[in-house]
């Protein structure tokens, strides 16, 4: 179980050094560029969705968590978050599993949490 648990933790550094590269990218003084790492964000991801809360009113429900999921099967690796109130991603979260176990937070620094965010803001949550 131990090494499924490192495999999974792996994947998700792999998978957050490719979104370093792609932020790195946003960042650029190129429009080529920028335009670019843009699209590269949006194709990186599986699938991207999201989520209300409990509500007792069916309609006009929003959105208040989403999760971009970026691998599958073992290992997967998915963000997930929070939405503010202009469905901007906020508390933003990197994790992994393997098969036949839970999701397990990736650990990151501050400044690797704001890469992931930056990350997490190219991709629209509005219905």
């Amino acid at each position: 179980m131990k090494e499924n648990k490192e495999d999974s933790k792996n994947q998700a550094r792999a998978q957050f050094d490719e979104i370093v590269a792609i932020v790195n990218e946003l960042n650029s003084e190129n429009d080529k560029t920028r335009e670019e790492a843009e699209l590269k964000a949006v194709e990186n991801a599986l699938e991207v969705s999201f989520r209300s809360g409990w509500n007792s009113e069916p309609y006009g429900l929003d959105a208040e968590e989403f999760k971009i999921l970026l691998s599958t099967g073992g290992p997967a690796v998915r963000i997930i978050g929070s939405l503010g109130i202009l469905n901007e991603p906020e508390e933003v979260k990197l994790q992994h599993q393997d098969w036949f176990t839970p999701w397990q937070d990736y650990p990151l620094t501050e400044e690797e949490g704001e890469i992931l965010h930056a990350y997490a803001q190219q991709f629209c949550f509005v219905q």
